[in-house]
Formats: structure tokens, C-alpha cells, sequence
């Protein structure tokens, strides 16, 4: 028995990095699996891999920062394959690097609209969702590491990403009773096409983030799908509220 079999999955910010791993990880593992993005070429591409490997999945266009664009895509899943059972909202987007009082109020606001409102959209369209057709099912978050300490190089991420703990921790709270469980992931550093974003503005980046962490590597997106695969799967069955965190020991 495979870890999501049967389960009907919703993935945000599948078209590349995590998003993408977890997509194919899902599909592999047994879900049906609707991927959304903003880059319709990237979907592509990853719902051809899902489908050569015998899996099934299918995309749809989604920007986070469109609310009616985000309940689209949440209601497309019902619509393709009949209900939803688990959802990944794991799009997001990174400012540039450097302290707050330097950064442009509009990427401030984008930031947000991507990485806190976007995750509440989603989830609030999944809920309706999950009950309306499955009646119970499960939620995971992408959060940050950074989301758990000071950030001073992603000030507007990192308070964005903590939010999305308090979100996860209150809606966990609210709909467990209805058997729908909510919980996140905290990536550390994960070789991705964010960090190399990052790491071009802040030379020297990947040496200062593997000294701090225990296990002295960078994860694998592949890695971090894994957990959300097992927080979404039945196995984890009765874990709901936590902000689970995948970096290595870099917090420990």
C-alpha cells in the first residue's frame, strides 16, 4: 500500500523545486495530484514527467495573488477528479535580500499578498472543499525556518512565513474537530531555484547556511516533499498543529 493511495491531491507552486518534487512524490505514492502555478510551461512539463511515470495528474494556471484565480484552482480539483482529499500550499515568493527599512513598500505588500494571503485563500477554498466532497482530509503548509528566529536578510519572508504558523496553528484548532487536519513544514537551507535567487544577492550564502547546520549539506527538494508527504498521508493520523521543522538540526 502506498502512502497516498487513492488520495486526491492539490499542490500549489508545483511547477519547479519542492512544489514540483512533491507533485511527482504524491503521484508516485498513490494520489491523483492537481498541480498549480503561475508558469503554465513549468506545469507542463511536470504533469508530463507525473504521466510518463504512470502516475496521474493535472494543472491549472493559478497566480496567489488572485483570489478569484486561487479558488478557481482549488475548485478545478473537484471539478477533474470529483472531490479533494489533501492539499499542499506551498507557493511562495522571496523579496530581495537586505534590512526592512530598505525594502520598497510594494514588494512588501507582494510578499504578503503571495506568501500570507495566498495560504489563506487557499486554505479557506480547500476547507470548503474537503468537506463539501471528501468530509475530512489534510492540509500542509510550507513554511520557513526562518519563520522561527530573526530573520534580518528576509525581514518581510520570514514575517510572512511566521503568520503562516499562526494560520496553520489556528486553523488546526478550528476545523480538527471536523476530522480535517492542518500542519506545516519549516524547510531549511534546500537547493532551489529561491535559494540560488537569494544566494546571487548574498555571496557566500550556501557556506554560512551549511556551518550552521548539523548535518553540514543542503537539502534535496525531494527531502522536504517527503515530509509533507507523510504529515498529508494517513500515517499521520493523528499530528495536527505542528510546525514541523526539516532543516538539518540548523534550529535544534
Amino acid at each position: 500500500m502506498t502512502l497516498l493511495a487513492g488520495k486526491i491531491a492539490f499542490v500549489t507552486g508545483a511547477g519547479r523545486g519542492i512544489g514540483a518534487a512533491a507533485a511527482r512524490l504524491f503521484a508516485r505514492e498513490g494520489a491523483r495530484v492537481l498541480l498549480a502555478a503561475r508558469t503554465e510551461a513549468q506545469l507542463k512539463t511536470v504533469t508530463e514527467q507525473i504521466r510518463a511515470e504512470g502516475g496521474t495528474a493535472d494543472h491549472v494556471v493559478c497566480d496567489l495573488a488572485d483570489a478569484a484565480g486561487v479558488r478557481g484552482a482549488v475548485e478545478r480539483t473537484v471539478e477533474v477528479y470529483g472531490r479533494l482529499d489533501i492539499a499542499f500550499n506551498n507557493g511562495a515568493t522571496i523579496q530581495r535580500p537586505g534590512p526592512l527599512d530598505v525594502l520598497p513598500e510594494a514588494e512588501f505588500d507582494h510578499v504578503c499578498a503571495v506568501n500570507l494571503k495566498g495560504v489563506w485563500l487557499a486554505m479557506a477554498a480547500e476547507v470548503a472543499a474537503i468537506r463539501a466532497t471528501a468530509g475530512s482530509g489534510a492540509i500542509v503548509n510550507t513554511s520557513s525556518v526562518g519563520s522561527l528566529m530573526g530573520n534580518p536578510e528576509l525581514p518581510a519572508y520570514g514575517a510572512a512565513k511566521r503568520a503562516v504558523n499562526s494560520l496553520t496553528e489556528s486553523a488546526a484548532v478550528t476545523y480538527g474537530p471536523e476530522g480535517i487536519r492542518v500542519n506545516a513544514i519549516a524547510p531549511g537551507n534546500t537547493l532551489t531555484e529561491m535559494i540560488r535567487a537569494w544566494e546571487a544577492d548574498s555571496p557566500g550564502l550556501q557556506d554560512r547556511l551549511i556551518a550552521a547546520t548539523p548535518l553540514r549539506r543542503a537539502a534535496q527538494p525531494d527531502e522536504i516533499a517527503e515530509a509533507a508527504a507523510w504529515l498529508l498521508s494517513d500515517r499521520a493520523s493523528y499530528v495536527t498543529g505542528t510546525v514541523l521543522r526539516v532543516d538539518g538540526g540548523a534550529r535544534a
